[in-house]
C-alpha cells in the first residue's frame, strides 16, 4: 500500500499486480527469480517494495535527505502501539474475533497477534536471527483464545522493554539490519517496525468504531503515527 502511494506522490506512473487473483502476475513475478511481496520492477530489475529508498532508485526519485524519528521516540510509540492493541483485542465481542479483514484472509484475532509479532520479530533480529520474509506469514497456534493472544502480547511488550533497557546505550544504529528485504540500518529496522505494527493499530482501530460502532478505548491520535516514515496514509490498501 505504502509503495503504491509513494510512487503516486511522486507523479511516477505504474502498473499495480495482485498476485494473489492474477495468475499472469505470479508467473511474471516468478519470471524475475523471486517470491517476494511487494516487488517493484523495471523492466527486468526489480527491489522488494518494503525498502523505499530502492523504490526511489529504480523509479528514478531523488529523495533528497530523509528524516527519521529519533530511537527513543520510535520505542515509545512500539509501546505505545502494543498497549493499545491490548486494549482494542479485549473490546471486541466473542462472536466478532474470527470476523476476516479487508484484502487479505486474516481475522481480527490473527491480525492482532500478527501485530505482536512484528515486534517480536524485531526481538528475534537483535538475538542473530535474520528476518525471512516467512516471519510475517506466521499465525497463532490453532486454538488459541484471546487471553492467549493478550498473554503474548504482554510479553512481547515487555521483552521489548527489557531489550531497550541494554541496547540504547550500546547499539550501533547504521549497523546494517540482517533483513530479507533490502540495504537497510537497523534504525531504518526499527522504524519500520513502528509504522508496521502501527498500520495495524489503526486497522483494529478502524475496525472497532467503524464496522462494529464500538468507541475504541484510549484510540491513538495521528500525533501518536505521525512522522513515522512509510506509514501508509490510507488504513486499508485500495
Amino acid at each position: 500500500m505504502r509503495t503504491k502511494e509513494f510512487l503516486g506522490k511522486h507523479q511516477v506512473p505504474f502498473l499495480s499486480r495482485n498476485v494473489l487473483g492474477d495468475d499472469g502476475a505470479l508467473e511474471e513475478l516468478l519470471a524475475l527469480g523471486t517470491r517476494q511481496l511487494p516487488v517493484v520492477s523495471r523492466g527486468k530489475e526489480w527491489v522488494n517494495g518494503q525498502s523505499l529508498k530502492d523504490v526511489a532508485r529504480i523509479a528514478g526519485i531523488d529523495l533528497g535527505t530523509v528524516k527519521h524519528l529519533p530511537q527513543p521516540e520510535l520505542v515509545r510509540r512500539i509501546d505505545l502501539i502494543l498497549a493499545a492493541a491490548a486494549r482494542y483485542l479485549v473490546q471486541f465481542p466473542d462472536k466478532n474475533l474470527t470476523d476476516q479483514l479487508p484484502g487479505r484472509p486474516r481475522s481480527l484475532a490473527q491480525l492482532t497477534w500478527h501485530l505482536f509479532n512484528v515486534v517480536d520479530a524485531f526481538l528475534e533480529h537483535e538475538q542473530g536471527i535474520r528476518l525471512q520474509e516467512d516471519a510475517f506469514r506466521r499465525l497463532p497456534a490453532d486454538g488459541s483464545t484471546r487471553q492467549d493472544i493478550l498473554d503474548y502480547g504482554v510479553d512481547v511488550r515487555h521483552r521489548f522493554a527489557a531489550w531497550w533497557g541494554t541496547a540504547k546505550n550500546r547499539t550501533d544504529w547504521m549497523a546494517k539490519a540482517n533483513v530479507y528485504y533490502g540495504d537497510v540500518s537497523l534504525h531504518e529496522f526499527l522504524e519500520r517496525t513502528t509504522w508496521h505494527s502501527g498500520q495495524h493499530s489503526r486497522q483494529l482501530q478502524w475496525a472497532l468504531k467503524e464496522k462494529y460502532g464500538i468507541e475504541p478505548d484510549q484510540p491513538l491520535g495521528p500525533d501518536d503515527v505521525a512522522g513515522a516514515s512509510p506509514m501508509p496514509e490510507q488504513i486499508w490498501d485500495g
